[in-house]
């Protein structure tokens, strides 16, 4: 049996173009001799659908597609994903499942069983778990056809009470298939991997994993479909972050016509770093997965062209490279906006920055705009010292000048806050805080600066005074991030701990940290919630974004 797994870069709600990619790649591989084809979790419609999934229309449209697609499963099975109808009055009306097709026909639904609740799921919200689980016969064999999180509950610390692949195993499968949408970030490349090996050790059958690639505003899909034999060796490994439609043989033994990548020995199961930002994290795939959320937060959305204010700071630069890359560097403006506190080197290095990028810019002082505003509020600030609110009207007016520039010509802000700032709140809301996506969001500084030394990686793109110079707001004399921040060596570590580890103080300061340090970084990260939930959507590339991933209360007290 010839075997293809379609790994292809859906677009949410819009049927059209998915639905002619899949019938694409369907006839693709009919004309490679195709038996069956696998396309990812919620193909039809794209994932994550949310609320459009409680429209019937939107609902309604999705078995309208799936009509259209079967027309060309008539010698080739095709597994597609999709919401189905609930026909039990108990429970929520819909499915996510998993349509076969062949014949022109629909054969078989598989229901999706554990449904994720956690992080940036929330599918237990939309969908009624599997309540039968059934093989499906094809050309003498029998499929066992799982989606996503199905096969994920196989580890000591199971968080399911059903584990569906059991259920199937009662019906003696010869082959596990599954449909998947599984997010990016920087240790999930190596965890499925792992769990993947797992089912085909446990089970004894192998593993055809289908996983969606793309990005859909703030989840980067990476791709990364993998084949496994029954061995648990690797036989097939589809790119990351890319397109593609690849195939292997199933022979009747149960063998896959393919050489091994890798075998089941050498996979080692990679966990995530408990001592914080990993030496080893792979930069590489975190650069690769920012380029794509741009290009298609922008692709999708119907944009070409991006503006950035350049401060000739390191965020700033890290954000511009990527943007050049994502959209070309005739798509991409960067604005300069000098203030009195601006030192004439910072100026020069954000023109060198956009020489060595070739992009446009522009150099618009605010110096009078700053000094009308303050003329202007003076009456009301009774001649108090100079403080937080002079400094931060310097912010929003540079907000207020790219917003508008924005407005004017059809620009998206790409935001430069990174997570280290805004874990800490040392950003202004409607300044240096504003935009429509968040690029650099979920990486911390420390981060920031391997990405631009990557970015530098064949040639001084990102100018070296800006990665060696120390960080700087610029918003009062001689200012450094050091007067109101922790060092970033120190500082990130504590945030990791704290947000992707969710350790408290006690274990936190079990580690070795200052205590006192400690519970000012825990408190700052608290109180500032109530600003990161006004920012805009980030690009994920961490296994605890801020975000949608991550919802704490803004007026809770604890450690506040």
């Amino acid at each position: 049996m010839k075997i293809f797994l379609a790994q292809q870069n859906y677009h949410i709600g819009n049927f059209e173009s998915n639905t002619n990619k899949i019938i694409a790649a369907i006839e693709s591989a009919k004309n490679q001799g195709g038996d069956l084809i696998v396309f990812s979790e919620m193909s039809v419609c794209g994932y994550p659908a949310r609320d459009f999934v409680e429209f019937s229309d939107f609902i309604n449209k999705c078995y309208e597609s799936i009509d259209i697609i079967k027309r060309h499963a008539d010698t080739i099975g095709v597994l597609i994903g999709s919401p189905a109808h609930n026909p039990i009055t108990e429970g929520k009306n819909l499915f996510n499942a998993a349509f076969f097709l062949y014949e022109q026909k629909i054969k078989a639904e598989v229901h999706k069983t554990l449904l994720p609740t956690y992080d940036v799921f929330d599918e237990y919200r939309y969908f009624e778990p599997a309540y039968d689980w059934k093989v499906i016969e094809f050309k003498g064999k029998k499929l066992a056809v799982t989606i996503c999180e199905d096969i994920w509950n196989i580890n000591d610390n199971v968080l399911y009470r059903i584990c569906p692949m059991d259920k199937l195993m009662l019906q003696s499968p010869d082959v596990m298939i599954n449909l998947s949408a599984s997010p990016f970030d920087y240790t999930h490349d190596e965890d499925r991997k792992s769990v993947i090996k797992a089912n085909v050790l446990k089970y004894k059958l192998p593993m055809f994993y289908c996983n969606a690639v793309g990005s859909q505003t703030e989840i980067v899909f990476d791709g990364a479909s993998l084949i496994f034999d029954k061995d648990a060796n690797l036989c097939k490994a589809l790119p990351m972050f890319e397109e593609a439609i690849e195939s292997v043989v199933l022979n009747d033994n149960g063998t896959i016509a393919a050489p091994v990548i890798e075998p089941a020995s050498r996979m080692p199961d990679k966990q995530l770093n408990p001592d914080g930002l990993e030496e080893e994290l792979n930069i590489e795939q975190i650069h690769t997965a920012l380029i794509l959320g741009i290009k298609d937060y922008f692709k999708k959305m119907g944009f070409s062209k991006a503006i950035i204010g350049s401060s000739g700071g390191i965020d700033s630069a890290v954000t511009l490279a990527l943007a050049c890359e994502a959209l070309g560097k005739e798509n991409v403006k960067a604005v300069l906006m000098p203030s009195p506190y601006s030192t004439d080197h910072s100026v020069n290095d954000a023109v060198a920055l956009s020489k060595n990028l070739e992009n446009d810019y522009e150099i618009i002082r605010i110096n009078d705009v700053y000094e009308s505003l303050l003329s202007t509020v003076k009456p009301l600030f009774n001649n108090l010292p100079f403080s937080l609110a002079e400094e931060n009207m310097q912010s929003r007016i540079r907000g207020n000048i790219l917003m508008s520039i924005a407005n004017k010509f059809g620009y998206i802000l790409l935001n430069t806050s990174n997570k280290s700032e805004l874990a800490t709140g040392y950003g202004t809301l409607y300044g240096d805080m504003a935009g429509g996506l968040g690029v650099l969001g979920d990486c911390y500084k420390l981060q920031v600066y391997s990405l631009a030394k990557y970015i530098n990686r064949n040639k001084e793109i990102i100018p070296q005074n800006i990665i060696s110079k120390a960080p700087s707001a610029e918003l009062r004399p001689n200012q450094k991030d050091s007067d109101s921040l922790p060092d970033y060596n120190i500082l990130d570590k504590i945030l990791f701990q704290y947000i992707e580890r969710r350790l408290g103080p006690v274990e936190i300061k079990a580690q070795g940290f200052d205590a006192a340090l400690v519970d000012r970084v825990l408190k700052l990260v608290n109180v500032n919630e109530y600003k990161r939930n006004q920012f805009c959507p980030i690009i994920r590339i961490s296994p605890k974004a801020f975000g949608i991933g991550r919802r704490v209360p803004i007026v809770g007290k604890y450690l506040s």
